[in-house]
């Protein structure tokens, strides 16, 4: 089946099904939530002092991973030495517009500087305009070079500039093309993570992918629905707050049990 039919196959059957608007949230620990956050600070004014924080804060809390912009890798790495948190950073950031070849030579770049996981961002114009073929090929490039240095590849989305049908293509060409996780946003082009979002994007994947669930997740709340939804992944620069929700009893979860598979 050519790449086009498995996006049309895919298309009917995720819009056959109804999607939910809300659900209930997820009954994790702190320990278990915060396992699956990864600590964002990605804005460009950041310097080491906060970068600084952002690790210790992981490693007080056991996040999955910090996520910075590629030049604070290094430091991250050193940081994060003989620790379980990861150090991420991301490719072709914000805008997804690079090169493929020069999306894939990122990569290289920051796994000699100690990078675990990747999170790029998809040519979203070429997506639009339905070049699946050139967006296949942008993904598998950069999915190569992740793989050849054992990294984790997420593929951001950016779902808030997508339709239905358009969320969907890109997460059946991201998961042919080799990607670990689809991702929802950036968090820089308006839009981010909504429960719809991400329980179409894990019906679209089914449960051999990640979904990273990222841009306007801030409370426990919201991250908890996330994964509900089928979020295994959460991007965040507010899981300092979200932890403390948990662990000072802010957040009740009351009797209502998460709707849904879990993931």
């Amino acid at each position: 089946m050519q790449l086009e039919e498995r996006i049309q196959a895919a298309i009917e059957r995720v819009l056959q099904a109804p999607q939910p608007t809300d659900v209930a949230p997820a009954t994790l620990t702190p320990a278990e939530l915060a396992a699956l956050i990864d600590h964002t600070l990605l804005k460009p004014e950041a310097g080491e002092e906060q970068i600084r924080t952002l690790v210790a804060e992981a490693i007080e809390f056991g996040f999955a991973s910090v996520c910075v912009n590629p030049i604070w890798t290094p430091l991250c790495a050193e940081l994060l030495a003989n620790t379980n948190v990861k150090t991420c950073t991301v490719i072709g950031f914000p805008l997804g517009a690079t090169l493929p070849s020069v999306k894939a030579f990122e990569v290289s770049e920051v796994a000699a500087l100690g990078a675990d996981e990747v999170d790029m961002v998809l040519a979203v114009g070429r997506l639009r305009d339905g070049d699946y073929h050139l967006v296949y090929r942008d993904i598998a490039e950069v999915a190569d070079a992740a793989h050849e240095h054992e990294m984790i590849l997420k593929v951001i989305l950016e779902t808030g500039l997508l339709t239905d049908e358009q969320k969907i293509a890109a997460c059946v060409i991201a998961q042919e093309a080799g990607a670990d996780f689809v991702k929802t946003a950036t968090g820089f082009s308006g839009g981010g993570a909504t429960v719809a979002d991400v329980a179409l994007m894990r019906r679209t994947v089914g449960t051999g992918m990640g979904v990273k669930a990222a841009g306007g997740v801030r409370t426990a709340k919201d991250a908890l629905r996330m994964v509900a939804a089928g979020a295994n992944r959460i991007g965040t620069s507010g899981g300092v707050s979200i932890m403390r929700e948990l662990l000072e009893g802010k957040f009740h979860f009351g009797t209502t049990q998460p709707q849904g598979e879990n993931y």
